[in-house]
């Protein structure tokens, strides 16, 4: 059955994946008005729990966090069948032209942010990668 035009769709989920809670929080405020179920996870393998939990809609995901590796997390994603497909937009520091060309070409990201960064850049990133 169809969703009637007016009424409200389910609100998309979103998992953040930072080892820096202050970003989390952050990131968490730069989106509060945006309509998505924002989900924290702190570090690496906490992400992965939450997105093997959630199944969410897209992930926004840290490279560089102390447990486990960004590159690392979205290996073991896209090993798993019921994840593989999630869409991650990658939210670094990390900002040579080889990183960037790595993830959008190699682990197949549907975006690649660099810190620092303004928060329209991120909604519209995340705008446009839900309505693909």
């Amino acid at each position: 059955m169809a969703t009637p035009v007016n009424e409200p769709r389910h609100p998309k989920t979103v998992v953040c994946v930072e080892d820096d809670a202050e970003f989390l929080d952050l990131m968490k405020l730069m989106l509060y008005d945006s309509k998505l179920n924002f989900i924290s996870a702190l570090g690496g393998q906490a992400g992965l729990d939450a997105i093997r939990q959630h199944h969410p809609d897209l992930v926004l995901l840290d490279l560089m966090m102390p447990d486990m590796s960004g590159w690392d997390l979205c290996m073991k994603m896209r090993a798993e069948e019921q994840i593989r497909d999630t869409p991650v937009i990658v939210v670094t520091a990390l900002s040579t032209r080889h990183d960037r060309s790595f993830g959008l070409s190699v682990a197949k990201v549907a975006d690649y942010i660099t810190k620092p960064f303004m928060p329209s850049q991120l909604r519209h990133s995340i705008e446009a990668v839900l309505a693909a």
